[in-house]
């Protein structure tokens, strides 16, 4: 899941957002910039909150602006939004701090600190002009329709081999170039936990189907887009931050679905019992 600023022909938005030189001078620019930078270089920028190798950017690519890819232009105008995840409405500020409970691995910012503020002014502008109250094509991750047959792991292992593994290491460890995670992990430590959306095969595929591979976007097939979605989230990861110190009694209140393989046991090992502590 790697960033990137060429946008493949096959994406359709419904809005444009503003380029980057469109940028205003002044305080709010300042700002407008400030949250730029913690998207593409969130653990250098918003220290204290991140637990793992991951950028915002990583699943959210062209700084945000590409669609089918959770663009923040069809983010922000979605709030505030009742979401079955908490039960409750939330706000923008409360989605972003989410993100970094759960694919941050983090810690929540707090509402109305520098690290939010200037994430929400960063998306406020890319959104400038987007109508509100609607879902605008390229908002969210696509839907992939349920493939022919049931998503399979050793098929999906395949596919990984053959098209994920040049980008993100035949162990899904991403690769680094001294400290910078140029293509990000997949699991392990140093990915999302257990609680991230991406964690979930239904929206991993639709995540997969549309931007990767990252150069060939929608060129996988969609039994291949959930196959090697089924494959990536069958691999442990951080124990997701609500664990209640049962996985199953966790799963029964945070992952009763079919796409979530937490507390599903695979190739005879039980999923969700997380992983160590990343070290940076």
């Amino acid at each position: 899941m790697a960033q990137g600023a060429a946008e493949p022909a096959a994406h359709k938005a419904g809005f444009t957002p503003p380029a980057e030189r469109e940028i205003p001078a002044g305080p709010m620019g300042d700002v407008i910039r400030q949250g730029e930078q913690i998207f593409l270089h969130t653990a250098a920028n918003a220290k204290g909150f991140v637990g793992n190798s991951l950028n915002c950017v990583n699943c959210h690519l062209d700084a945000g602006r590409r669609p089918d890819s959770a663009p923040l232009w069809g983010a922000y105008v979605s709030y505030p939004a009742y979401r079955s995840k908490t039960k409750e409405v939330d706000t923008f500020a409360s989605r972003l701090r989410g993100c970094f409970m759960y694919s941050m691995n983090g810690k929540a910012p707090p509402e109305g600190g520098p690290v939010l503020v200037a994430l929400e002014s960063y998306a406020y502008w890319l959104a400038k002009g987007a109508p509100t109250g609607e879902k605008l094509p390229g908002a969210g991750y696509p839907k992939v329709p349920k493939p022919p047959q049931a998503p399979d792991i050793e098929r999906g292992r395949a596919v990984f081999a053959a098209q994920c593994a040049l980008c993100h290491g035949a162990d899904g460890q991403g690769q680094r170039a001294g400290d910078t995670q140029v293509y990000p992990p997949l699991w392990g430590a140093r990915s999302f936990n257990w609680g991230a959306g991406m964690a979930g095969v239904d929206k991993a595929a639709g995540f997969i189907k549309a931007n990767m591979p990252f150069s060939k976007a929608n060129t996988l097939t969609d039994q291949e887009a959930w196959d090697v979605a089924q494959f990536m989230d069958a691999q442990e990861r951080p124990q997701d931050p609500r664990f209640d110190g049962n996985i199953a009694s966790t799963r029964k209140k945070f992952h009763d679905s079919e796409y979530s393989l937490y507390g599903q046991t695979v190739n005879g090992k039980l999923l969700g019992q997380g992983t160590p502590a990343a070290r940076r």
